[in-house]
C-alpha cells in the first residue's frame, strides 16, 4: 500500500508541476506582455505631452523660432532618449521638422542610420491623417516600437509627433519578473503538493483499512466491518461489496466449522461403539454367549456409518460445480409406485398403509430420474421412519399451471414450530416423537439440493395433522407427450 502511495503520488506531483510550469509560463507572459504596454502607454503619453506642447508654440507663432520652448522640448525629447533610446521628430503640416537626431545618433548610431525614411514619412502622414498608431515593426533587422501622436490647432491637425525606438529598450529589465513567476510558482506547487499529500492520503486511508480488512481475512478473521459512510461514492460502493463479501465468506466459514464438526460427532459415535464393542469381545469383559448380540450391534453401527460416509459422498457429488443433471421425460407415478414397491418389506412389518392419490395418471414430467428418485426414497424413508405402526403414509400428485406437484404426508408427529426452519440444514435431525437419531440428518438436505439444481424447490407444507413435504417438477403437456 505504501508504493502504491508513492506512485500515486509521484503521478500527482508530476501533474502539478506540469501544470505549474505551464501556468507560470503564461503568467510570465502575461506580466511581460503588460509591462511592455504599460511602457508603450508612457512612451504614448510623453508624445502628446509633446504635441501639447508643440500645440501652443504653433498657435503663439513661435514653434520654430522662439529658443526658450525649444530648448524645453529638445530638453523633453532627451530625457525620452535617455529612457528608451527613442528617434524623436516633430512636424508641423507645413513640413518644418524637428528631431533629436543627433542625440540619437550619439546613443545608437546603428539603430539611426537603418531608419528608413520612406517609412517615417508614411507613419507621419498617417499621423498626419488624424491617427494615432501605435505599432511594432522592424527597422532593418531589429524590432521596434513606433508611436505617433497627431496635435491639433482648431479643431485640425497642424503637425505630428513621432516617437520609434528599438523593441529591445521596450522589452529590456524584465528578469524579475521572470523571478516573480518562478517564486509564484514554487509557492503555488508547494502548496498543491501539500493539497495533494492530504487528499491522496484520505483517499487511501479506507483503502488501506480494506486491505488490512482483506489480509485479516485471509488469516480467517471475517471480524472487521468497515464504515460504508467514508470516501467518494465508488468508494462507498466498493466498501459495501467488500462487506457483503465478508459476510458471505463468514457464513460460508461458520458453515464450513459446522460441518466440519458435525461430521466428526456423527462419526464418532458409530466408530465409538464400533471400537467399544470390539474391545469388550477381546478382551472377554463380554461374554462368548453375548458375543452374536453385540456382533449385531458392530454390524448396525457399521451399516450406520456406511450410510453417513455414502450420504456425504453424495451430497459432495451433488455441490460440485461440475455436477450436471441428464434430463429425460418419464411417469411421476411409476416412480412412486416403483419406490413403494422397494420399500415393502418395511411396510408390511409394521402394518403402514400407504395411499397414492393420483389425480392424472399417467403424470408426465422432465427432470433428471435418476436423481428425482433419490428424493422420492429419500422422502418415503424418512416418512416411513417417523410413521407408527399401523399408521399412513400419503403420496399425491397433480398438475397446476405446467407444473407437476408431488407432496409425500404421513401421519406421525408434526415437526415442532422452532425446527420447521431448519429441517433441511444438513446433520438437523427432528426431535418429534423422541426419534431424533434414526438416521444422517443428510436426506433432506440432499433432496434440497436436487431440486435447487433443477431449479425447483421443496418446502415443509402447513397441515393440520402430521408432516407433509411438496416439491414440483416441469409437467410435460399432452400435445407434447402426442
Amino acid at each position: 500500500m505504501n508504493s502504491l502511495f508513492a506512485r500515486i503520488m509521484a503521478v500527482v506531483l508530476s501533474v502539478i508541476l506540469l501544470l505549474t510550469a505551464a501556468l507560470s509560463a503564461l503568467s510570465y507572459f502575461s506580466l511581460r506582455e503588460q509591462r511592455i504596454s504599460a511602457r508603450l502607454d508612457y512612451l504614448a503619453a510623453e508624445a502628446e505631452e509633446i504635441a501639447f506642447l508643440a500645440a501652443d508654440l504653433n498657435r503663439a507663432g513661435s514653434f520654430f523660432y522662439n529658443q526658450t520652448p525649444r530648448e524645453y522640448l529638445n530638453r523633453m525629447a532627451q530625457k525620452v532618449n535617455e529612457e528608451f533610446g527613442a528617434y524623436i521628430a516633430v512636424v508641423d503640416r507645413w513640413g518644418n521638422v524637428m528631431t533629436n537626431i543627433q542625440t540619437a545618433y550619439s546613443e545608437d548610431p546603428d539603430f539611426v542610420a537603418s531608419l528608413s525614411g520612406e517609412e517615417i514619412s508614411a507613419a507621419l502622414q498617417q499621423v498626419l491623417a488624424g491617427e494615432t498608431i501605435r505599432v511594432r515593426n522592424m527597422v532593418g533587422t531589429d524590432a521596434a516600437f513606433t508611436v505617433g501622436v497627431p496635435f491639433m490647432q482648431y479643431e485640425t491637425v497642424t503637425g505630428a509627433v513621432f516617437i520609434q525606438t528599438r523593441a529591445q529598450r521596450i522589452q529590456s529589465g524584465m528578469e524579475d519578473l521572470l523571478w516573480q513567476a518562478i517564486a509564484v510558482a514554487a509557492v503555488a506547487a508547494a502548496l498543491g503538493a501539500a493539497a495533494a499529500v492530504v487528499v491522496v492520503r484520505s483517499i487511501m486511508r479506507p483503502l488501506t483499512a480494506l486491505a488490512e480488512a482483506a489480509n485479516a481475512m485471509g488469516d480467517g478473521d471475517f471480524s472487521r466491518q468497515l464504515d460504508e459512510t467514508k470516501g467518494d461514492r465508488e468508494l462507498r460502493q466498493l466498501t459495501r461489496t467488500f462487506n457483503g463479501m465478508r459476510e458471505k465468506l463468514q457464513n460460508l466459514e461458520n458453515g464450513r466449522r459446522e460441518f466440519v464438526a458435525n461430521v466428526s460427532h456423527e462419526l464418532r459415535s458409530p466408530i465409538t461403539s464400533i471400537k467399544g464393542f470390539a474391545e469388550g469381545m477381546a478382551e472377554g469383559v463380554i461374554p462368548p454367549e453375548e458375543h452374536p448380540k453385540y456382533l449385531r450391534l458392530v454390524a448396525d453401527e457399521s451399516n450406520r456409518l456406511s450410510r453417513l460416509v455414502g450420504d456425504l459422498l453424495e451430497l459432495s457429488r451433488l455441490e460440485r460445480d461440475d455436477a450436471t443433471l441428464k434430463m429425460t421425460e418419464f411417469d411421476m407415478n411409476e416412480m412412486l409406485r416403483r419406490a413403494v414397491i422397494r420399500r415393502m418389506n418395511d411396510l408390511d412389518e409394521r402394518e403402514i398403509e400407504v395411499e397414492c392419490d393420483f389425480r392424472e395418471d399417467p403424470c408426465m414430467v422432465r427432470a433428471d430420474s435418476e436423481r428425482i428418485e433419490q428424493v422420492v426414497i429419500n422422502l418415503l424413508d424418512n416418512a416411513i421412519k417417523f410413521t407408527e405402526e399401523k399408521g399412513k403414509i400419503l403420496l399425491r400428485t397433480e398438475i397446476r399451471d405446467g407444473q407437476a406437484e408431488i407432496t409425500v404426508w404421513d401421519d406421525g408427529p408434526s415437526i415442532p414450530e422452532e425446527d420447521r426452519p431448519k429441517v433441511f440444514d444438513r446433520f438437523f435431525t427432528s426431535n418429534r416423537a423422541h426419534t431424533s437419531g434414526k438416521g444422517t440428518g443428510l436426506g433432506l438436505s440432499i433432496c434440497q439440493r436436487i431440486l435447487t439444481m433443477h431449479e425447483k424447490e421443496i418446502r415443509l407444507a402447513d397441515t393440520a395433522a402430521g408432516t407433509a413435504f411438496v416439491f414440483s417438477l416441469d409437467a410435460v403437456s399432452e400435445s407434447r407427450r402426442e
